[in-house]
């Protein structure tokens, strides 16, 4: 006769210890990742009117207009203000900041600005002239912070055939 041992059914235990020194370094990791990979968003706007408004015609636009040759700053009332060509195959974007706080000192309230992006003008340059344009960095307390110029940017294709104002009125003969 065979006898039956009964065999002891107990619950083993689970040993999660790699599973949590797996924890312990992945949490960590996941976190200062999440720090590095911010997506940056730059609002942007759209010349022309919103639904219902309507613009006058004495109205101050303010306009920047980035090609090749250079950046060009303008308004609606007197023109060209500034003409930036382009030094050392480099966009002047200290004397462009420069031009906008002069400008913005004159009218602390206006925030919107058309950049007028010429069709041969690549992605970093038109970001980089877009950080130039929104704000500047001002030191106040013994700390860096950003100073706001022109926050608002519509976007707006330049003439494929446009060139800066000074180089147009020296090659017909225009000006003084």
């Amino acid at each position: 006769m065979r006898r039956r041992h009964r065999r002891i059914t107990g619950s083993p235990d689970l040993d999660i210890t790699a599973f949590m020194n797996l924890m312990i370094v992945l949490v960590p990791v996941l976190l200062l990742g999440m720090v590095f990979s911010q997506v940056r968003m730059i609002e942007l706007n759209f010349p022309g009117t919103q639904a219902g408004d309507t613009l006058s015609p004495d109205e101050f636009k303010l306009v920047v207009t980035l090609i090749p040759q250079g950046i060009e700053i303008g308004d609606s009332e007197r023109g060209v203000i500034k003409v930036l060509p382009v030094q050392d195959g480099q966009q002047n974007y200290p004397e462009l900041q420069l031009v906008l706080r002069q400008i913005k000192a004159r009218m602390p309230d206006k925030t919107d600005l058309i950049l007028e992006v010429g069709p041969d003008i690549d992605y970093q340059t038109l970001v980089r002239t877009m950080d130039t344009v929104r704000s500047y960095p001002a030191v106040v307390a013994a700390s860096v912070v950003e100073g706001e110029l022109f926050p608002d940017v519509a976007l707006m294709d330049a003439q494929e055939d446009r060139t800066l104002a000074a180089t147009a009125g020296l090659a017909t003969g225009e000006g003084a």
